[in-house]
């Protein structure tokens, strides 16, 4: 007996041996596999190089082989991840500043489509006719099909007063719609304001520059600071791209005192984070109606989901775009940068609205004037509208566009949207400042989902001395969180 004991006891004393020396390499097991696995692919990838090199009908460099890879994998992401090369990335760098040359579009990739997010206001596409939701199906004649992102940013920039044509594709159109676009300097002109009526003012919130809250702030002292108090305040939030999202944070703390107003959460180590108001807000305590629409994305919707769950505003209009991710800038050592989505952002309420959008309180959909009928285009498709299709052999470089000649630029504003430039006769200056801050009766005239909201907030002032509508109170409410 004492015998098997001892028997057993060896055996067991001998399993853990052999399993304390094999457990590092059973662990190593799995990476080994995985290492030689990524092995045989970067072989695969060389090897299709190798091929494409020796074989493919025209000439390819290895560095244009692997920037392709690079954009290619990148894009396969999501359609806001992306590969900015050296010269994409100071473009980008200059768009935050406050002005590029361009259209003034907006775009992403919708169901692997180039849609338009939003035109931006006053700029040669908003001009044009191009509205958000557009499919942008050719660009100077060529199939966006298989194009990515920052390719077809690239084909639509150009220098100022060149020609681009966008063949779209709009929702209820039968036929594809030709718009040909002036190029021009686009600047940002982030934050606008005026007064509807005495009392009551409008803020246009067109993107998120890095000087967007210090010109909001200028904004509301100035509306504040008329002789008729204001009563309420509309915020125009349509078509707007969105931007730097510590701008998004910072202009929702000028109309909250205190509550949470956006947070993050990634995968990596530092994508949790959580932005609060702060105690000291600028716009005063009157009701506040933000207007929405589907080409309010990103930073936009974190303002409007912001004040609508703490229901420090009523949002009006059709849901916003719904761009419910965040993404980062990692410069890399070519001088490029890697566009990354790092996170999704969540509203107060906890709410994620990636692919969902802001849902307004009070859906107004914009009822546009009836557009003018254009002639029909013949729009068949032949080899060389394809994307990336080969040159004619007798002229390997595809053709320019050419400058039509005797075209101008359209007839741009005078810079100042508040009214005319001119001084109104028998008027002194100030009397003529406060002329150009009434917003254009002609404009108001044109837009049904102002005209609501502006109904809306005279309507609060008469019955103001009954219980508020919850969307409509004044107040900061807290929210649980």
């Amino acid at each position: 007996m004492p015998g098997r004991w001892l028997r057993y006891g060896i055996f067991l004393i001998l399993v853990v041996a052999i399993t304390a020396f094999m457990l590092p390499q059973l662990r190593q097991a799995p990476a080994q596999a995985a290492e030689d696995q990524d092995y045989r692919r970067t072989r695969l990838l060389i090897e299709v190089m190798e091929q494409i090199q020796k074989k493919y009908v025209e000439k390819k460099t290895p560095d244009e082989l692997l920037t392709e890879a690079i954009k290619g994998m990148v894009s396969s992401l999501d359609p806001h991840s992306a590969y900015l090369t050296p010269e994409e990335y100071k473009d980008l760098q200059v768009e935050t500043k406050g002005s590029f040359s361009g259209v003034g579009i907006v775009i992403s990739m919708k169901d692997g489509t180039l849609t338009v997010v939003s035109p931006i206001e006053d700029t040669p596409a908003f001009k044009a006719g191009v509205e958000a939701g557009d499919r942008i199906i050719k660009i100077n004649g060529k199939l966006t099909k298989g194009m990515n992102l920052m390719d077809a940013v690239k084909v639509i920039r150009g220098p100022k007063g060149s020609k681009v044509t966008l063949t779209i594709l709009r929702e209820g159109m039968s036929k594809l719609k030709d718009i040909s676009i002036v190029r021009d300097v686009i600047p940002i002109k982030s934050v606008r304001y005026f007064l509807l009526d005495d009392g009551y003012g409008l803020i246009r919130l067109a993107s998120f520059q890095e000087n967007t809250t210090d010109d909001l702030i200028a904004a509301l002292n100035k509306l504040q600071d008329q002789k008729v108090p204001l009563k309420g305040l509309i915020i125009d939030l349509r078509t707007n791209p969105g931007g730097l999202l510590t701008e998004a944070v910072n202009v929702s703390d000028q109309f909250l005192d205190k509550g949470l107003i956006v947070s993050t959460r990634g995968r990596a180590p530092g994508q949790e984070m959580v932005f609060k108001a702060t105690p000291h807000m600028t716009a005063g305590n009157y009701p506040i109606i933000v207007l929405v629409n589907q080409g309010s994305a990103s930073a936009s919707e974190i303002v409007a989901g912001a004040l609508q769950d703490h229901h420090r505003a009523m949002i009006l209009g059709t849901p916003s775009f719904g761009k419910g991710s965040v993404q980062t800038i990692l410069p890399l050592e070519d001088k490029g940068a890697l566009k990354l989505t790092t996170a999704r952002y969540y509203t107060p309420a906890g709410r994620s609205i990636q692919a969902k959008g802001i849902i307004p309180d009070l859906e107004v959909p914009f009822k546009p004037p009836a557009p003018a009928k254009a002639p029909e285009k013949n729009q068949g498709l032949r080899e060389a509208d394809l994307q990336g299709a080969m040159a004619p052999e007798d002229n390997p470089n595809p053709p320019a566009v050419d400058k039509e000649e005797g075209v101008k630029p359209e007839a741009k504003d005078n810079g100042d949207d508040q009214g005319s430039s001119a001084e109104p006769a028998g008027k002194d200056k100030a009397a003529s400042d406060k002329d150009k801050l009434y917003y254009p009766k002609e404009r108001l005239s044109k837009d049904n989902q102002m005209i609501r909201a502006l109904d809306l907030l005279k309507a609060w002032q008469v019955f103001s001395r009954r219980e508020p509508p919850a969307n409509l109170q004044g107040a900061p409410k807290a929210v649980n969180q």
